[in-house]
């Protein structure tokens, strides 16, 4: 058979493009069980990194001496784990930066010609636990649209660095008419979508076995899009939570990071309080600009890329513990919001790192994580090598098991991480 390498599915009126077949070239259920307990996920990315001196404790274990960083959490040391050593497989200092790309997938490769990213922790987390709730994930940033979330074939959900227009989205009714508009659509796209399904089966008969695979990959996909819009209608039709509090105001000041910081963890607090998601991304920011902190007269970015100048190294620790700062506070909201007779921060796990264990040096060795919240056993400072560390990816395995999802293995994963435990 020889099929134009344009070929289209259509159904009334609208038309989906057929994935990339060989055709062309002529031309465990893994579900948590509803019964336990909802547990969410928080993962926040610093693209410019943390201070290795500032943020690691020189000794290990249990007994540590907190950080300069570290202690500004120290009313929740027991509520914590500080990670040294960890790395993602294949990252090199050349493309330090385009590494935030891998930040959640591990995908080796980020900014290489021909790399191709896989699918994020997050939405490998929404495919069990994404129905049960509003929105199956947020994908949250400090400044423009370039976030964390991948999908499954590697491309990029644009993050949203609006906290009204999310706030809108999470808590403001519509009217009556736009819910019946909402839903007109829902309706009209799953009728679309059992037309273009019946037509790509009949595409199949003609195709070998590689481009069959293809296709049903990508007719999984569009049984996955029925299914969430079908979800969906049935969201449209419920009132959404109420919140008591005042709307958000952006900061149209792109060198205000931390006041945009704060604003992006206050919102996914009310998230997470209401189940609207349990599952958010967020990318902070990284202004060229100078910060309105007192202190601070250079841009964070610069800072970043310190060169070991005392004067930079003293703007960037400014900046660095406000940014803790915020950090403790939404360990704090969470904390005192209570659920069922437990803190939301027991049942969610709030995870920080960086796709940078050096900004100045672009080194991607040593990535700077903690992990708090979530029901882990902390308050200790695991410490591997950073010259054979086990993958990252590795905490991710981790992290989803305490989701209640049964992984084995994400990304470039050998297992679990050793020393992280729950009761």
């Amino acid at each position: 058979m020889n099929v134009h390498r344009r070929t289209f599915i259509r159904a009334t009126g609208v038309s989906l493009a057929v994935p990339w077949l060989n055709a062309f070239a002529d031309d465990s259920t893994g579900v948590p069980n509803g019964n336990q307990p909802p547990r969410r996920m928080i993962c926040i990315c610093a693209p410019l990194g943390l201070h290795p001196d500032n943020f690691f404790p020189t000794e290990t274990g249990k007994d540590y001496a907190l950080s300069p960083y570290l202690d500004v959490l120290k009313d929740y040391r027991d509520e914590f784990t500080v990670i040294s050593g960890l790395a993602h497989a294949g990252m090199g200092s050349s493309f330090a930066h385009q590494a935030s790309a891998s930040f959640l997938t591990g995908a080796p490769g980020a900014g290489r010609p021909g790399f191709r990213n896989t699918i994020s922790l997050d939405q490998f987390a929404a495919d069990f636990i994404g129905t049960q709730t509003r929105f199956p994930s947020l994908a949250l940033s400090g400044e423009g649209s370039g976030g964390l979330s991948w999908t499954r074939s590697g491309a990029l959900i644009a993050a949203d660095n609006s906290p009204s227009r999310v706030f809108a989205r999470l808590f403001l009714e519509g009217n009556s008419s736009d819910v019946q508009e909402q839903i007109r659509r829902l309706e009209d796209g799953r009728s679309i979508l059992d037309d273009v399904r019946d037509q790509a089966k009949s595409l199949r008969s003609d195709l070998g076995s590689e481009d069959r695979d293809k296709l049903d990959e990508y007719l999984s996909s569009v049984r996955a899009l029925e299914q969430r819009m079908v979800i969906d209608e049935s969201w449209a039709k419920k009132p959404k939570p109420k919140v008591d509090v005042e709307p958000p105001k952006d900061i149209p000041n792109a060198a205000d990071l931390i006041g945009r910081t704060r604003l992006l963890f206050d919102l996914s607090h009310l998230a997470i309080q209401t189940d609207s998601t349990r599952l958010i991304t967020i990318m902070l920011a990284g202004s060229s600009f100078a910060p309105p902190i007192e202190g601070v007269s250079l841009g964070h970015h610069d800072l970043s890329h310190h060169g070991k100048d005392p004067s930079k190294l003293e703007q960037l620790k400014i900046v660095e513990m406000e940014t803790m700062k915020t950090v403790r506070d939404l360990l704090t909201k969470l904390k005192q919001s209570r659920e069922d007779g437990n803190s939301l921060l027991d049942r969610t796990t709030v995870f920080l790192g960086s796709n940078l264990g050096d900004g100045s040096s672009h080194s991607t060795k040593n990535l700077p994580v903690l992990v708090a919240g979530g029901g882990f056993r902390h308050g200790q400072h695991l410490a591997f090598d950073a010259d054979n560390p086990p993958p990252l990816c590795n905490l991710y395995v981790s992290m989803l098991q305490r989701l209640g999802i049964e992984a084995d293995r994400f990304g470039l994963s050998t297992g679990t991480l050793t020393g992280l435990e729950w009761s």
